[in-house]
Protein backbone atom coordinates (compact mmCIF):
# COMPACT_ATOMS: atom_id res chain seq x y z
CA UNK A 1 0.00 0.00 0.00
CA UNK A 2 1.15 3.54 -0.73
CA UNK A 3 1.03 6.37 1.72
CA UNK A 4 -1.85 8.87 1.26
CA UNK A 5 -0.96 12.14 -0.44
CA UNK A 6 -1.23 15.00 2.04
CA UNK A 7 -3.66 17.73 1.15
CA UNK A 8 -1.35 20.57 2.11
CA UNK A 9 2.04 20.35 0.46
CA UNK A 10 4.77 22.57 1.89
CA UNK A 11 6.35 25.16 -0.38
CA UNK A 12 9.47 23.73 -1.95
CA UNK A 13 12.59 25.88 -1.94
CA UNK A 14 13.69 27.24 -5.31
CA UNK A 15 16.28 25.29 -7.22
CA UNK A 16 19.68 26.96 -6.82
CA UNK A 17 20.96 28.60 -10.00
CA UNK A 18 17.53 29.07 -11.60
CA UNK A 19 15.81 32.44 -11.88
CA UNK A 20 12.02 32.52 -11.82
CA UNK A 21 10.83 35.02 -14.43
CA UNK A 22 7.54 36.86 -13.93
CA UNK A 23 4.83 36.27 -16.53
CA UNK A 24 4.97 38.70 -19.43
CA UNK A 25 2.54 39.65 -22.15
CA UNK A 26 3.99 39.18 -25.63
CA UNK A 27 2.60 41.70 -28.15
CA UNK A 28 0.94 40.29 -31.23
CA UNK A 29 3.37 42.01 -33.58
CA UNK A 30 6.22 39.97 -32.02
CA UNK A 31 4.76 36.66 -33.16
CA UNK A 32 2.74 37.60 -36.23
CA UNK A 33 4.71 37.81 -39.46
CA UNK A 34 3.46 40.65 -41.70
CA UNK A 35 2.71 39.73 -45.29
CA UNK A 36 3.97 41.41 -48.42
CA UNK A 37 1.45 43.86 -49.83
CA UNK A 38 3.05 45.20 -52.96
CA UNK A 39 -0.10 46.76 -54.39
CA UNK A 40 -0.50 48.71 -51.16
CA UNK A 41 3.15 49.75 -51.41
CA UNK A 42 2.59 51.03 -54.95
CA UNK A 43 -0.48 52.97 -53.84
CA UNK A 44 1.39 54.58 -50.96
CA UNK A 45 4.29 55.43 -53.23
CA UNK A 46 1.81 57.10 -55.57
CA UNK A 47 0.45 59.20 -52.69
CA UNK A 48 3.99 60.28 -51.80
CA UNK A 49 4.68 61.20 -55.43
CA UNK A 50 1.42 63.16 -55.60
CA UNK A 51 2.24 65.12 -52.46
CA UNK A 52 5.77 65.88 -53.66
CA UNK A 53 4.37 67.00 -57.01
CA UNK A 54 2.11 69.54 -55.31
CA UNK A 55 4.97 70.78 -53.13
CA UNK A 56 7.28 71.08 -56.15
CA UNK A 57 4.72 73.11 -58.08
CA UNK A 58 4.33 75.44 -55.12
CA UNK A 59 8.10 75.93 -54.95
CA UNK A 60 8.48 76.57 -58.68
CA UNK A 61 5.54 78.96 -59.04
CA UNK A 62 6.01 80.95 -55.84
CA UNK A 63 7.97 83.65 -57.66
CA UNK A 64 10.19 84.32 -54.65
CA UNK A 65 12.60 82.57 -52.31
CA UNK A 66 11.71 78.94 -51.54
CA UNK A 67 11.53 79.75 -47.84
CA UNK A 68 8.21 81.52 -48.38
CA UNK A 69 6.18 78.52 -49.67
CA UNK A 70 8.05 76.19 -47.32
CA UNK A 71 6.74 78.27 -44.43
CA UNK A 72 3.12 77.35 -45.16
CA UNK A 73 1.44 74.67 -43.07
CA UNK A 74 0.00 72.89 -46.11
CA UNK A 75 3.40 72.51 -47.76
CA UNK A 76 5.04 71.28 -44.56
CA UNK A 77 2.28 68.75 -43.88
CA UNK A 78 2.52 67.55 -47.49
CA UNK A 79 6.25 66.91 -47.12
CA UNK A 80 5.67 65.04 -43.86
CA UNK A 81 2.98 62.87 -45.43
CA UNK A 82 5.24 62.08 -48.40
CA UNK A 83 8.03 60.89 -46.09
CA UNK A 84 5.62 58.80 -44.01
CA UNK A 85 4.07 57.24 -47.12
CA UNK A 86 7.47 56.36 -48.56
CA UNK A 87 8.44 54.64 -45.32
CA UNK A 88 5.07 52.85 -45.16
CA UNK A 89 5.46 51.73 -48.78
CA UNK A 90 8.83 50.22 -47.96
CA UNK A 91 7.32 48.37 -44.99
CA UNK A 92 4.51 46.95 -47.14
CA UNK A 93 6.88 45.97 -49.97
CA UNK A 94 9.42 44.27 -47.69
CA UNK A 95 6.90 42.66 -45.29
CA UNK A 96 8.12 44.75 -42.35
CA UNK A 97 6.00 45.75 -39.40
CA UNK A 98 3.97 48.92 -40.07
CA UNK A 99 4.96 52.32 -38.76
CA UNK A 100 3.60 53.38 -35.36
CA UNK A 101 0.00 54.51 -35.45
CA UNK A 102 0.91 57.76 -33.68
CA UNK A 103 3.15 58.76 -36.61
CA UNK A 104 0.84 57.75 -39.45
CA UNK A 105 -2.15 59.21 -37.63
CA UNK A 106 -0.36 62.53 -37.15
CA UNK A 107 0.54 62.78 -40.85
CA UNK A 108 -3.06 62.01 -41.81
CA UNK A 109 -4.40 64.49 -39.26
CA UNK A 110 -2.30 67.38 -40.58
CA UNK A 111 -3.18 66.97 -44.26
CA UNK A 112 -6.87 66.41 -43.50
CA UNK A 113 -6.92 69.52 -41.30
CA UNK A 114 -5.36 71.61 -44.07
CA UNK A 115 -7.84 70.28 -46.61
CA UNK A 116 -10.89 70.84 -44.42
CA UNK A 117 -9.88 74.40 -43.67
CA UNK A 118 -9.50 75.13 -47.38
CA UNK A 119 -12.90 73.68 -48.30
CA UNK A 120 -15.05 74.56 -45.28
CA UNK A 121 -14.08 78.21 -44.86
CA UNK A 122 -16.10 80.21 -47.43
CA UNK A 123 -13.89 81.88 -50.01
CA UNK A 124 -13.60 85.59 -49.40
CA UNK A 125 -16.00 85.58 -46.46
CA UNK A 126 -13.75 84.72 -43.54
CA UNK A 127 -10.84 86.80 -42.23
CA UNK A 128 -9.16 83.68 -40.84
CA UNK A 129 -7.77 82.10 -43.99
CA UNK A 130 -6.92 83.53 -47.40
CA UNK A 131 -9.07 82.57 -50.35
CA UNK A 132 -7.25 81.13 -53.38
CA UNK A 133 -6.77 83.53 -56.23
CA UNK A 134 -9.04 82.33 -59.01
CA UNK A 135 -7.19 84.47 -61.53
CA UNK A 136 -3.78 83.08 -60.60
CA UNK A 137 -1.67 80.77 -62.76
CA UNK A 138 -3.09 77.40 -63.70
CA UNK A 139 -0.16 75.61 -62.07
CA UNK A 140 -0.86 77.27 -58.73
CA UNK A 141 -4.51 76.24 -58.94
CA UNK A 142 -3.39 72.68 -59.72
CA UNK A 143 -1.07 72.66 -56.71
CA UNK A 144 -3.92 73.92 -54.50
CA UNK A 145 -6.21 71.09 -55.64
CA UNK A 146 -3.46 68.49 -55.25
CA UNK A 147 -2.46 69.47 -51.71
CA UNK A 148 -5.92 70.34 -50.40
CA UNK A 149 -8.08 67.73 -52.12
CA UNK A 150 -6.29 64.85 -53.83
CA UNK A 151 -3.67 64.21 -51.15
CA UNK A 152 -6.05 64.26 -48.12
CA UNK A 153 -8.60 62.03 -49.90
CA UNK A 154 -5.92 59.55 -51.00
CA UNK A 155 -4.40 59.45 -47.50
CA UNK A 156 -7.81 58.94 -45.89
CA UNK A 157 -8.56 56.05 -48.28
CA UNK A 158 -5.24 54.43 -47.42
CA UNK A 159 -6.08 54.71 -43.72
CA UNK A 160 -9.60 53.29 -44.17
CA UNK A 161 -8.77 50.46 -46.58
CA UNK A 162 -5.22 49.33 -45.80
CA UNK A 163 -4.64 49.84 -42.07
CA UNK A 164 -5.90 47.95 -39.06
CA UNK A 165 -8.27 49.87 -36.75
CA UNK A 166 -7.70 50.61 -33.10
CA UNK A 167 -4.12 51.88 -33.48
CA UNK A 168 -4.92 55.48 -32.54
CA UNK A 169 -5.46 56.56 -28.93
CA UNK A 170 -6.94 59.61 -27.28
CA UNK A 171 -3.69 60.38 -25.48
CA UNK A 172 -2.09 61.04 -28.87
CA UNK A 173 -4.42 63.94 -29.72
CA UNK A 174 -2.69 66.52 -27.45
CA UNK A 175 0.69 65.40 -28.79
CA UNK A 176 -0.44 66.01 -32.36
CA UNK A 177 -1.28 69.61 -31.42
CA UNK A 178 2.34 70.34 -30.47
CA UNK A 179 3.25 70.88 -34.12
CA UNK A 180 0.45 73.43 -34.80
CA UNK A 181 1.44 75.15 -31.55
CA UNK A 182 5.07 75.32 -32.67
CA UNK A 183 3.90 76.55 -36.07
CA UNK A 184 1.97 79.36 -34.37
CA UNK A 185 5.09 80.44 -32.48
CA UNK A 186 7.13 80.25 -35.70
CA UNK A 187 4.63 82.35 -37.65
CA UNK A 188 4.41 85.07 -35.01
CA UNK A 189 8.19 85.19 -34.60
CA UNK A 190 8.68 85.34 -38.36
CA UNK A 191 6.23 88.21 -38.63
CA UNK A 192 8.04 90.16 -35.93
CA UNK A 193 11.42 89.69 -37.59
CA UNK A 194 10.28 90.80 -41.05
CA UNK A 195 9.97 94.54 -41.68
CA UNK A 196 6.47 96.10 -41.84
CA UNK A 197 5.02 95.99 -45.31
CA UNK A 198 7.01 92.91 -46.34
CA UNK A 199 5.22 90.47 -48.63
CA UNK A 200 3.71 87.53 -46.76
CA UNK A 201 4.90 88.93 -43.46
CA UNK A 202 2.14 86.98 -41.75
CA UNK A 203 1.36 83.75 -43.56
CA UNK A 204 -2.36 83.79 -42.77
CA UNK A 205 -4.69 86.74 -42.19
CA UNK A 206 -5.84 85.44 -38.81
CA UNK A 207 -2.22 85.68 -37.61
CA UNK A 208 -1.75 89.27 -38.79
CA UNK A 209 -0.78 91.02 -35.57
CA UNK A 210 -0.32 94.34 -37.34
CA UNK A 211 -3.97 94.34 -38.40
CA UNK A 212 -5.72 92.65 -35.46
CA UNK A 213 -3.35 92.89 -32.48
CA UNK A 214 -2.12 90.08 -30.27
CA UNK A 215 -5.35 89.77 -28.29
CA UNK A 216 -7.49 88.94 -31.33
CA UNK A 217 -4.75 86.85 -32.96
CA UNK A 218 -4.32 84.67 -29.89
CA UNK A 219 -8.10 84.35 -29.58
CA UNK A 220 -8.33 83.20 -33.19
CA UNK A 221 -5.47 80.76 -32.62
CA UNK A 222 -7.31 79.34 -29.60
CA UNK A 223 -10.46 78.76 -31.64
CA UNK A 224 -8.49 77.05 -34.39
CA UNK A 225 -6.67 74.93 -31.80
CA UNK A 226 -9.97 73.78 -30.26
CA UNK A 227 -11.28 72.87 -33.70
CA UNK A 228 -8.11 70.89 -34.43
CA UNK A 229 -8.40 69.04 -31.13
CA UNK A 230 -12.01 68.14 -31.92
CA UNK A 231 -10.87 66.83 -35.30
CA UNK A 232 -8.16 64.73 -33.64
CA UNK A 233 -10.67 63.25 -31.18
CA UNK A 234 -13.06 62.48 -34.05
CA UNK A 235 -10.27 60.73 -35.94
CA UNK A 236 -9.48 58.55 -32.90
CA UNK A 237 -13.18 57.73 -32.40
CA UNK A 238 -13.56 56.72 -36.04
CA UNK A 239 -10.48 54.53 -35.77
CA UNK A 240 -12.09 52.54 -32.94
CA UNK A 241 -15.48 52.16 -34.62
CA UNK A 242 -14.59 51.42 -38.24
CA UNK A 243 -14.45 47.81 -39.49
CA UNK A 244 -11.18 45.99 -39.97
CA UNK A 245 -10.39 45.81 -43.71
CA UNK A 246 -7.51 43.38 -43.09
CA UNK A 247 -9.59 40.72 -41.34
CA UNK A 248 -9.94 37.64 -43.46
CA UNK A 249 -13.41 36.09 -43.68
CA UNK A 250 -13.68 32.72 -41.98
Amino acid sequence: MTAPIPRDLPDLPPIPGHVVLPPTVVPARAVLIPARRRLVAVYRGTIALLALTGVTIELLTAGGPPTSPLSHFTVQSGILLALVMLASARCSWSAHHPLPGALTGAALFYVVAAGLVQHLVPAGESPLFPAPDATGPTWQAAATQILHTAVPVAAALDWLLFTAPGRLHLRQAPVWLLYPLAYLAFSLTRGELLPPGAQDRYLYPFLDVGRHGYKIVLGNALLVGLALYALAVLLVALDHTRPNPLRRPR
